[in-house]
């Protein structure tokens, strides 16, 4: 008796472990090509907030298929692009759009490639007229005094 309650507990476990969250299975259904191809549109400009680098149209999470079937809903209720994107916002933050909006928040986000960028071009400006002074004036007239013994 002791060693069936024992069974029990293990199978119990290994079933806990071995169970997948349940998920709808049936395909999204799209009015006409045109849902489609904005709904496909609009996935692919938002991130799944489980994988952090795919999109919501790439994903396999099982939370991007809930976002996908929610994004679709939303449309379904007639509302437009920009509050799907407000919806998730507010739900998931600026994280979930690959192109937030351009604010005191995400400034820097925006700006830094390109001040990067100049930053290491003066650097390397800066290094070439150092080198170029530091070069001694009687180095470069042997040089070219043996050239012109040639």
């Amino acid at each position: 008796m002791r060693y069936l309650g024992g069974l029990l507990l293990w199978l119990a476990l290994v079933a806990g472990a071995l169970a997948q969250p349940a998920g709808d299975p049936t395909p999204l259904q799209y009015r006409d090509r045109t849902e489609e191809a904005r709904f496909h549109a609009l996935t692919a400009e938002l991130r799944c907030v489980q994988c952090q680098n795919q999109s919501l149209a790439d994903s396999n999470a099982q939370i991007a298929h809930d976002l996908r079937r929610e994004v679709l809903k939303l449309m379904h209720e007639g509302r437009s692009d920009a509050e799907i994107k407000q919806f998730l916002v507010e739900r998931y933050g600026e994280f979930v759009l690959y192109r937030p909006q351009m604010e005191g928040s995400t400034l820097l986000l925006w700006l830094g490639p390109g001040l990067l960028l100049l930053a290491g071009a003066v650097v390397l400006v800066l290094h070439v007229r150092r080198r170029a002074r530091s070069v001694p004036a009687s180095a470069a007239d042997d040089a070219s005094q043996e050239e012109r013994e040639w």
